[in-house]
């Protein structure tokens, strides 16, 4: 199993250019199997999910090409197969994207019950739920989703609780039902948007998506397109927490800064100075300790609960003390153990950490135990005396694109070492 080997103490400095964003990327994969041509896709970030997209795809009878430069044309529209496999679903919770959209086209799916990070339940009842409602027929056997429909109807819809998968795969469905679908209490996250746009370029007919309102009217059918995956604001976040860790000033480019304003509030109550233009947010930390910041997580446009394990590690170095409160998942401070072997002072009660600030930290053996926290740990590790090594590396590979080589450009000191 590969570890990350990081000798911290180096200050971060320079440009970087984001990757597209994994959370938009996968969903709009999903919904080629909607439509009846040839989709293209730009500025794919080549993860370990992607890939595993792509293989569940391939495995139903996708065709999937990449050309000279870097772009993939993906052909869903003859499937022969509308199964998704445990041994392919158990690595990812977001291969229960293809279920709206193999039931909506196909009017059959089988899905295995997604696995994933570890980070909490992350229900598919919203999913199932909704779905029942637009006239299809699920059973739970044998650890599968088990799924039908003669045709979906258009139907209105409220979720107890925002998901924003959930809305996604309804959304999907919903372009292929007959009549009007009304979401509401839907995910506003940009990625939620970015997915009505490519549908829209589809042929689609959505109103509303990134309001807690979206209204889908049924089209008989989806033609194909070509459509570039936006910046993904969890990586801009986390390389803009790397430099305000090490005093550090970087510029990451290609991401709109509206994506990312409330992690961008945050960082200025650090302490540290941000310049904003379109499409770039460029970061300078003179400070030796950042100011202490209080977080609660919640769906966007609040605080992302995905950038809540790397604002830990701005806590643990800072003046004073602060409080996270996580609302959203639960089980997601599980990276709070590592911390502390490194000499962080945090302490978890329920869904409330407490982070006092300290001089130093120190580099340790650490064991990631998911995507974020992964994250979380190679910051620790930019930041501590002496060399961290990260242990089970595969979860930041589902997320990041070239971690330690776009570090590495700003100045930091990483090695990965072979299993």
């Amino acid at each position: 199993m590969e570890k990350l080997l990081i000798k911290g103490g180096n200050s971060l400095s320079g440009t970087i250019t984001c990757s597209g964003a994994k959370n938009a990327a996968l969903p709009m994969i999903a919904s080629t199997i909607l439509c009846d041509e040839k989709v293209i896709l730009k500025n794919l970030p080549y993860l370990q999910d992607i890939t595993t997209m792509f293989e569940l795809l391939g495995s139903m009878g996708a065709d999937i090409l990449l050309d000279e430069n870097m772009n993939f044309t993906i052909s869903s529209f003859a499937l022969k197969d509308t199964e998704a496999r445990y041994e392919l679903v158990k690595t990812m919770r977001a291969s229960i994207l293809v279920l709206g959209p193999l039931i909506a086209k196909y009017g059959s799916a089988r899905i295995a019950l997604p696995g994933g990070c570890a980070i909490g339940s992350r229900p598919v009842n919203y999913h199932l739920d909704a779905l029942k409602q637009m006239g299809a027929k699920i059973e739970l056997r044998n650890g599968y989703i088990e799924a039908s429909a003669k045709g979906l109807l258009g139907t209105n819809i409220r979720f107890e609780g925002i998901t924003v998968t959930g809305t996604e795969n309804i959304m999907m469905a919903a372009t292929l039902a007959k009549g009007k679908t009304v979401i509401s209490n839907a995910a506003r996250e940009p990625e939620v948007i970015d997915l009505a746009n490519m549908l829209n370029s589809m042929g689609a007919k959505i109103t509303g998506a990134g309001s807690e309102t979206i209204t889908i009217n049924g089209v008989d059918n989806l033609k194909g397109t070509n459509f570039d995956i936006p910046a993904d604001r969890i990586e801009a976040g986390t390389y803009l927490v790397a430099a305000a860790v090490t005093k550090g000033n970087i510029k990451v480019e290609g991401i709109d800064p509206v994506r990312l304003m409330k992690v961008i509030d945050k960082l200025k109550n650090t302490g540290a100075e941000m310049e904003l233009t379109n499409d770039s947010i460029s970061i300078s930390m003179t400070q030796d300790h950042p100011e202490p910041v209080d977080i609660t997580t919640a769906p966007f446009p609040e605080f992302p609960t995905d950038m809540q394990a790397q604002f830990s590690v701005i806590n643990a170095i800072s003046k004073g003390t602060a409080n996270i409160y996580e609302t959203v998942f639960e089980n997601r401070f599980m990276h709070i153990l590592e911390l502390n072997r490194m000499g962080c002072d945090i302490q978890v009660n329920g869904n409330h950490a407490i982070i006092k600030g300290v001089e130093s930290i120190y580099g340790a053996e650490v064991m990631a135990t998911d995507l974020r926290a992964s994250a979380s740990l190679i910051l620790a590790g930019l930041c501590a005396q002496g060399e961290t090594v990260v242990d089970r590396i595969y979860h930041i590979d589902r997320g990041y694109e070239r971690i330690e080589e776009k570090l590495n450009y700003l100045g930091a000191n990483i090695v990965r070492l072979p299993s």
